[in-house]
């Protein structure tokens, strides 16, 4: 004959397991960035504009599509990332900005919001996804950032990709340099070994030089799948002229990118030496953690209040495990899109759209 008490624990296991089975699963939601800065109508032309909505929608639609197959939220920000960062377009990977050097630098960081591991890499030149690289040192190595020829040689061993440093070179970026560096009276380094030949610069997809919109620049991703975990990935190619060495905010874990399920994730763009001061990524989680702010509020608590006093400049996106999800910049425009299982795809690129 059973015992009471394992009849009691019976049926105690099956209440639980029925209340979880009606539990519905979460919907699956991701938000991207493609930097933000002096982007206006007055200065994108109609091409360009058509351009950048068109390289957003195909990146968060890569994304989207790891989501909606019951991907994690990790495996969905690499893969949008990975799309931006071989978008010339864009200011990561391949379209990268060149320091004062002539050189291309690129950052990244990766955060997995369920466990609070991370990954980061700095000052890397060979490797043609920086943002695998970063998942590659929080996953394959006990260390969470990893920089300039230790980290790509790393990358190597674990397979991943490696390029020519002239892969990342574009000839936009290139002659933005130039003009960037004649106007401060800097000298101007050689044209990249193994960079194609000059040829007629025609910067169809590419924002009016006089705007100096193109100084700084970040790809970023936030994303939460079914099972309820966030994720936050951040990749870019730091700030056009930029001394040699330097590091922005992009690959610190809490400056300019943080994820935890016990707050939300987030990714920033911006001047990154006032994100490092602040530690926009971090303080925005804080906010809602243990202030029980709206993320919205939260987001724009950091960006229009705390970081303007600062004179900083920029953006983030972030999201919620509940599903709340916000974008807030102070500069005239940020390239942006976001989607929700079974809602719309918005796009935006200035700051009078929603």
């Amino acid at each position: 004959m059973k015992s009471i008490f394992s009849v009691f624990s019976g049926a105690i296991m099956v209440t639980a397991l029925a209340v979880q089975a009606q539990q519905p699963a979460h919907h699956w939601s991701i938000v991207m960035h493609g930097g933000a800065g002096v982007i206006a109508r007055a200065n994108l032309t109609p091409d360009a504009e058509a351009a950048y909505r068109a390289s957003l929608k195909r990146a968060i639609a890569a994304g989207a599509n790891v989501l909606d197959k019951g991907g994690s939220a990790l495996d969905a920000v690499e893969a949008t990332i990975n799309i931006l960062e071989d978008d010339p377009l864009f200011n990561a990977g391949h379209g990268a900005a060149f320091s004062a050097e002539g050189k291309n630098e690129l950052d990244s960081a990766i955060m997995d919001g369920s466990n609070l591991k991370a990954g980061a890499v700095a000052d890397v030149t060979r490797t043609r996804h920086p943002i695998s690289l970063a998942r590659a040192v929080m996953e394959k190595s006990p260390y969470v950032m990893m920089v300039g020829t230790g980290a790509d040689a790393f990358a190597a061993r674990t397979g991943l990709e490696q390029v020519d440093p002239s892969y990342f070179f574009t000839e936009a970026r290139w002659q933005s340099l130039v003009k960037q560096l004649q106007k401060d009276g800097r000298p101007v380094p050689p044209r990249p070994a193994g960079a194609p030949p000059p040829g007629p610069y025609i910067p169809v997809a590419q924002l009016d030089e006089s705007a100096d919109s193109h100084s700084y620049g970040t790809v970023g991703v936030v994303a939460l799948d079914r099972a309820g975990n966030t994720a936050a990935g951040t990749s870019t190619g730091g700030l056009q002229g930029k001394m040699p060495g330097r590091v922005g905010d992009s690959p610190i874990i809490g400056a300019g990118t943080y994820a935890s399920n016990q707050s939300c994730a987030v990714s920033g763009t911006g001047t990154g030496e006032y994100f490092i001061r602040l530690g926009v990524a971090r303080e925005v989680c804080n906010l809602v953690q243990f202030k029980g702010m709206p993320l919205q509020q939260a987001a724009d608590q950091v960006i229009h209040k705390e970081l303007e006093a600062l004179h900083g400049d920029g953006g983030l996106i972030a999201i919620m495990p509940d599903g709340q999800r916000a974008w807030s910049f102070n500069t005239p425009g940020m390239f942006r899109a976001r989607q929700t299982e079974g809602g719309k795809l918005e796009i935006g690129i200035y700051n009078d759209e929603p």
